[in-house]
């Protein structure tokens, strides 16, 4: 499980900022708090905030970490071939001041293994600038001790491989490039304890509604058997049922190209009609709101068998606001998600801004200042101008749009068509 995700210098993020799972000590729907170890930990982080203030930029930070550290061992190019180039992913700095733009960015994520493995501890990070590595590190901590101990740790002057066995040592310091990381090198030498760093992050997923060309990517994307399998067809057209019933089950067809090779296959939703029969309808011509909950059934599967962490963003996009709720509820309940799968989404929805669901530990805001600068903070930790925090009984929706906690757009009229 997630337990803490920290970054700086990434897009509209220029300070050091924090993303916290772990609960604090407020009372209200305590009976989902998660023990792990000694951990006590959330599934869930809305993050809430203004249009461009940089609540998509919170996941994409975390999406960069993941992706160089499951890419980095191919990065690199031969420094005496000049026409070899670097395939490295480039980190976005924040760019609106020339001190920034040149600095480094960080990357930091605090992390607990499962009951069954333990319960250890891991704190994985690393600093880079536009052209290598400068700092990297894995320190780890076991369920009865007190402090970490490292693993491994790198800088431009030092590499420390003290916690990796000896004979893989070697392998590491003859492959290491200025661009890959450990954890990604090793991973694919096989060494246990960096793979499963690796590991942790292939758990996690993404979906992005806020870009329609992704809703549409996703639903292409066939859960495991689906195609071939009926028991898997049945089982998502139970899943959908949960929001549209008129969908009893999946016609596929297999497309032939001119050669007589399978090239993909045709699905069709089959619907339940008025007089009793059936019709077949595309199942690229359902609403967006149907392909975007066919996109998230593999996701969810995933996620909820593995105990990951799935990343939303713009989660209300095209979901009635009950849906959304429906569908934070089945986090919320350690029942339905007994692996502890957490949710981080993000979304304008103020209606899921309500004491009855989430603890104020579980709501995140962010707000842009003047200069471009995103913050990210918690209700729990929020303070009004008297310096008082913020009461559990409270209307959060309704004091929100009202201002009371920031984050929220600066209205005014719009005046494209006023005289000049």
């Amino acid at each position: 499980m997630l337990i803490q995700f920290r970054f700086k210098n990434y897009k509209s993020f220029r300070d050091d900022t924090i993303l916290d799972l772990s609960a604090t000590k407020i009372t209200e729907h305590s009976e989902r708090v998660i023990s792990a170890g000694y951990e006590k930990l959330l599934p869930t982080a809305a993050i809430f905030g203004a249009n461009a203030s940089g609540k998509s930029n919170v996941i994409e930070a975390f999406r960069y970490m993941a992706t160089y550290i499951m890419e980095s061992f191919s990065y690199g190019g031969d420094p005496n071939d000049k026409k070899s180039k670097s395939r490295r992913l480039k980190c976005t700095p924040f760019l609106f001041d020339a001190t920034s733009m040149e600095a480094e960015s960080s990357f930091e994520v605090y992390f607990i293994d499962t009951e069954g493995r333990g319960c250890k501890s891991y704190n994985y990070g690393f600093v880079l600038n536009q052209h290598e590595i400068v700092e990297e590190w894995l320190n780890t901590k076991a369920k009865t001790a007190r402090e970490y101990k490292r693993v491994f740790y790198r800088d431009r002057e030092e590499l420390d491989l003290s916690g990796i066995p000896d004979k893989s040592q070697e392998l590491i310091r003859i492959s290491l490039n200025k661009e890959a990381l450990i954890v990604s090198l090793g991973a694919m030498l096989k060494i246990e304890k960096l793979k499963f760093v690796r590991d942790w992050f292939y758990s996690t997923n993404f979906a992005n509604f806020g870009d329609p060309r992704e809703n549409i990517i996703l639903s292409r994307v066939f859960p495991d058997g689906f195609v071939e399998d009926k028991i898997v067809q049945d089982k998502v057209v139970t899943y959908l049922s949960a929001f549209d019933s008129s969908i009893i089950g999946f016609n596929v067809e297999f497309v032939k190209e001119d050669d007589g090779e399978i090239n993909q296959a045709k699905i069709d939703a089959i619907h339940r009609v008025v007089n009793g029969g059936t019709t077949s309808i595309p199942l690229e011509e359902e609403s967006a709101g149907t392909l975007k909950m066919f996109a998230l059934y593999s996701i969810l599967q995933d996620t909820f068998e593995n105990g990951g962490v799935l990343f939303i963003d713009e989660l209300n996009g095209r979901l009635h606001p009950l849906l959304v709720r429906t569908f934070l509820l089945t986090f919320l309940n350690p029942e339905i998600n007994p692996n502890h799968a957490q949710l981080i989404f993000t979304t304008h929805d103020a209606w899921q801004l309500s004491n009855n669901l989430l603890r104020r530990d579980e709501i995140w805001f962010t707000e842009k200042d003047d200069n471009g600068v995103s913050t990210l903070y918690s209700l729990a930790d929020f303070v009004d101008e008297d310096g008082i925090k913020i009461r559990k009984d409270e209307s959060y929706e309704k004091n929100y749009l009202f201002g009371k906690y920031g984050a929220v757009p600066s209205l005014k009229y719009f005046d494209m068509f006023g005289e000049k």
